[in-house]
């Protein structure tokens, strides 16, 4: 009770600098964030983006090094109609000599949430081709668009 006599006994000038900041101060400080997240938002993306293209190449090299360990024991790569699932359940064709699963997980899809494409027996240096399409989805590209893993050669 006190304290409210006291405040009303105050200069208004007083009362004002307690109230808090103006309006003009809150818009700087808004304009200042503003500034500073159109400079350094599009840095962050485009991390995001590069990020995206190492995902895909590791887990074309773990997968690669699957079918690898699959080869080992079958004799050769699973063909394209078995597909990538053959290094998780055993094809119909390889079933007495498969000793998988040879994937810790399920088949991962690209970081573009597309399957990775895979065809076996493929002409160039792996014997199959196992890529991604890159973010644009469609076949060639450039930068972030680009196919990543081991291509078929045409």
């Amino acid at each position: 009770m006190i304290s409210m006599i006291a405040s009303r006994n105050r200069p208004s000038s007083v009362r004002r600098k307690i109230a808090g900041f103006t309006l003009i101060e809150l818009m700087v400080v808004l304009v200042i964030l503003g500034l500073l997240g159109g400079l350094v938002g599009p840095q962050l993306f485009g991390n995001v983006d590069t990020s995206k293209v190492k995902t895909a190449e590791a887990q074309i090299k773990m997968m690669r090094s699957a079918l690898h360990a699959y080869r080992l024991e079958v004799g050769s790569y699973p063909t394209t109609s078995e597909g990538l699932s053959a290094l998780n359940t055993p094809p119909q064709q390889a079933s007495t000599l498969w000793n998988g699963p040879y994937l810790e997980d399920d088949l991962p899809l690209d970081p573009w949430q597309s399957p990775y494409r895979y065809e076996s027996p493929a002409k160039n240096n792996q014997g199959f081709a196992l890529y991604s399409l890159g973010a644009d989805k469609t076949v060639g590209g450039e930068g972030i668009d680009a196919d990543i893993g081991y291509l078929p050669q045409n």
